[in-house]
């Protein structure tokens, strides 16, 4: 009978397969946020949507997603992580049915929607699941390598699948295909995935909070991606929404700060490391997330290449993300500290954007765009799971979900923010050099330079950010273990 009884060896095997479980859920999401722009010309073409009605086939995931992050890590403290997973994968396979199934654009627009309470709800809380499952420094810096690459690389793998599956068969199948993955991820985690019942909500919800926080996010997320990206930053929309959001992000700490049972205990902010780990997250996924869209449109629109050869172009940052991370990222962060590991990261991918400035009209790829994904993939594998190290350094057991999803709201905002901005401008610049009798290549090559350099200054501000407040605290590798001997203290007095 004790041979039937699992073994040491056995647990933590079955540990490493659910966190394979659990990025295989992160990464369907994630692929969904690029696999989808690939397709948004036939989209437009069979539905009929007009340029402005088709943004909103990507701004109804974007406002669900980013509006959602922070409330779902927090649910997932109190109801259980992985109940909020399983549930979010469930919304998130129906959604994807429905997106795949719709023949009008009320029904795509309201399923994409749906798909980004799902995204959020499973993406929320995954990295507070890892930093549990895998408490010792060593694993949990190898496991945090693992999904930083699914987090960050998933993106340019999306390009690629939505290349194939768009030119292969129709853009149906970019929704049709996370229905199998996301049944058989589900199935796996209900069996891998050790359940844990939460901290429950103590006094009561609180559900003026919940309101606040919603609103003021949605509200964010939705005043960056249309009135900004179409009426510009000065408009008056622009400036009335964007007060509004802020206004009702105010609220809510000082909600938070006077509620018995606040949804969001203000303490997790009182680290400079995870503070400021949040804030260097906003400002380097802003330069990347926006350098990877309007880099696409360098590819597709300057150099003519089709959807499957962007993807290809894009795959060197892929690969050479996933060895260093997967491979290589503990090792660094042992060796060196998530200090000593982000800054030359982050300085890495200053210098791809940099040299991309020097992209020409008549560029190749070999010589002006491999040189750049070659930075740009060393750069984030090595920055991206030391950056996430240092924002999970202060979690506590009961906030694991909260910082997991504050962490994954900073990248959505970032993305959201660096898009919105890049974007404007770059088209700024392009029609300003139109007007002054420039060719349209060489105008919109112009505002793809300006582009590259202002995501370069983004990620400069990161460097200083790093420099400033995230300060080793002992032995290279060893930060996360600070937090926690503290943890009683925090706790304590919160």
């Amino acid at each position: 009978m004790n041979a039937s009884l699992p073994t040491p060896h056995d647990a933590d095997r079955s540990r490493w397969i659910a966190l394979h479980v659990l990025c295989t859920g992160v990464l369907m999401i994630v692929l969904d946020a690029t696999v989808v722009n690939v397709a948004l010309p036939s989209i437009q073409d069979d539905l009929g949507f007009s340029t402005a009605s088709l943004a909103w086939v990507v701004n109804a995931y974007l406002i669900a997603f980013g509006g959602l992050l922070l409330l779902a890590g927090r649910l997932g403290d109190l109801i259980g992580r992985r109940s909020i997973f399983l549930a979010g994968l469930g919304v998130f396979t129906l959604a994807s049915l429905l997106c795949g199934l719709a023949d009008s654009q009320g029904l795509l627009v309201g399923a994409r929607f749906l798909q980004g309470i799902g995204g959020a709800m499973t993406s929320a809380v995954v990295l507070g699941m890892i930093v549990t499952m895998f408490p010792e420094p060593r694993e949990q810096a190898k496991a945090i390598g693992v999904y930083a690459f699914v987090a960050s690389a998933g993106g340019a793998v999306g390009l690629l699948a939505g290349g194939v599956l768009t030119q292969a068969i129709n853009w149906h199948w970019i929704f049709f295909v996370n229905v199998p993955i996301g049944v058989a991820t589900a199935m796996l985690a209900r069996r891998l995935v050790e359940r844990d019942a939460g901290i429950g909500f103590g006094a009561g919800a609180d559900v003026p909070g919940a309101a606040l926080i919603i609103g003021a996010l949605m509200l964010g997320v939705y005043t960056i991606v249309d009135p900004a990206a179409q009426d510009g930053w000065g408009a008056g929309r622009t400036l009335g929404l964007g007060a509004v959001s802020l206004v009702l992000l105010a609220a809510f700490v000082a909600r938070e700060a006077t509620a018995r049972t606040p949804l969001v205990p203000l303490r997790v902010f009182r680290s400079r490391v995870v503070s400021g780990a949040n804030v260097v997250q906003v400002l380097s996924v802003a330069g990347m997330f926006g350098m990877f869209f309007l880099g696409s449109l360098y590819l597709q629109r300057i150099l003519g290449y089709d959807a499957l050869q962007i993807g290809l172009a894009f795959l060197p940052v892929t690969l050479i993300m996933g060895l260093l991370s997967v491979r290589y990222s503990e090792r660094l962060v042992m060796r060196f500290g998530a200090q000593g590991t982000l800054l030359p990261g982050l300085a890495l991918i200053a210098a791809g954007l940099v040299l991309f400035t020097r992209a020409p009209v008549g560029g190749d790829y070999v010589t002006h765009v491999l040189p750049v994904m070659v930075l740009l993939g060393t750069g984030a594998g090595i920055s991206f799971p030391a950056l996430m190290t240092l924002a999970m350094s202060g979690a506590t057991p009961s906030d694991a979900g909260l910082a997991s999803g504050l962490v994954n709201t900073a990248a959505q905002v970032g993305g959201a923010l660096g898009l919105a901005v890049l974007a404007t401008l770059s088209a700024s610049r392009s029609d300003s050099l139109v007007a002054g009798g420039e060719s349209r290549a060489a105008a919109l090559t112009g505002g793809y330079h300006l582009a590259f350099w202002i995501a370069a200054a983004l990620v400069v501000a990161a460097l200083a950010v790093a420099l400033a407040t995230l300060r080793p605290q002992g032995e290279p590798g060893t930060e996360h273990r600070h937090a926690r001997t503290a943890e009683p203290a925090c706790s304590e007095a919160a």
